[in-house]
């Protein structure tokens, strides 16, 4: 089962954009419904339910938050928006924060209305310097895609060549975050820089904001876009069923956040769980948030609780 979305005004059936790609031999000749993501016809057609909305870049004077975009791979179409808190004096170093967005691993994006207003708040109060991924979506770029392009942003940012990070990134207290199938790219992520040596940031800590780890059900939505895959207990989508793995995450620190009323919530809390059992070294921490569902912070960023847990991934970060 995919994750619930609720119906809200912010996340509305807009329209059906169609799109054209090579079908899961799965489900070859059969007609797929995975709302609120794409509904796939019989003829392998996908159509797409929501728009991928993009805001510009700016400059917010009020809070001194800079944002600008990078192509980082164009043949890929993969880039990033980077976020720079308010300069106070020359060469100000800043925490590096790579930020995934959710959406299924299929809609939404770095550039969304959404995620560009909650990145400028979390830059402005945890005085970070934000490099929020913009990967290629599934299904017509299916998993590991996204695995791949948010590693290779990663490696990109680690070079320094880009005028921003060389001069304001700190690249000796880095962390990791994203929401929904955003924080299982942020957990992937953390998984393959724990395992290759040859990885040179020095991750602090990891962030997972409602992560999408499944809820021990068949899902139709990781089965259709990770072809591949060998069921809901794939590292990738269930990590907890795989604790030698776990055991080797090397931050110091891991945040994870869940709500009341997301489906996904049992998972979060397993892989809590599973990482207190093994005797994980760092410093863990889970919050749940009371009455809400899945993503709430996003749909409602003004809202107390959604402050609430912005504050605590604020202080977390700092």
């Amino acid at each position: 089962m995919a994750p619930h979305f609720p119906s809200h005004p912010h996340f509305p059936l807009l329209f059906l954009i169609t799109i054209c790609i090579c079908m899961n031999s799965t489900y070859a000749g059969k007609a797929l419904n995975l709302y609120p993501f794409f509904k796939v016809d019989a003829n392998g057609t996908v159509h797409r339910y929501q728009e991928i909305k993009f805001v510009p870049p700016s400059n917010n004077p009020k809070t001194g938050v800079q944002s600008k975009d990078v192509t980082i791979l164009p043949k890929k179409n993969v880039s990033a928006r980077l976020y720079l808190p308010k300069i106070s004096r020359k060469n100000q170093k800043f925490p590096l924060l790579f930020y995934i967005h959710g959406g299924g691993f299929c809609i939404e994006s770095a550039f969304s209305p959404r995620y560009d207003s909650y990145l400028h708040m979390l830059t402005a109060q945890a005085n970070v310097f934000v490099v929020s991924i913009n990967y290629r979506l599934a299904p017509e770029h299916p998993i590991p895609a996204c695995y791949h392009d948010s590693w290779d942003v990663m490696n990109w940012a680690a070079r320094g060549k880009e005028p921003w990070l060389k001069q304001h990134a700190n690249f000796s207290h880095v962390f990791l975050a994203g929401d929904s199938a955003g924080a299982n790219i942020a957990n992937n992520m953390m998984v393959r820089a724990s395992e290759e040596s040859h990885f040179v940031l020095s991750l602090v800590g990891m962030a997972l904001v409602d992560p999408y780890f499944g809820n021990g059900k068949p899902d139709g939505l990781w089965t259709y876009i990770c072809p591949k895959t060998n069921g809901i207990d794939d590292p990738r989508f269930n990590p907890a069923a795989h604790p030698k793995i776990l055991s080797k995450l090397k931050c110091s620190k891991i945040y994870v956040f869940t709500a009341g009323k997301d489906n996904l919530r049992d998972r979060a809390w397993t892989y809590y769980e599973t990482m207190k059992k093994i005797g994980w070294k760092g410093e863990l921490r889970i919050k749940e948030t009371e009455g809400e569902g899945h993503v709430f912070h996003l749909f409602n960023q003004t809202s107390k609780k959604a402050k609430d847990l912005m504050n605590t991934l604020v202080h977390f970060l700092v």
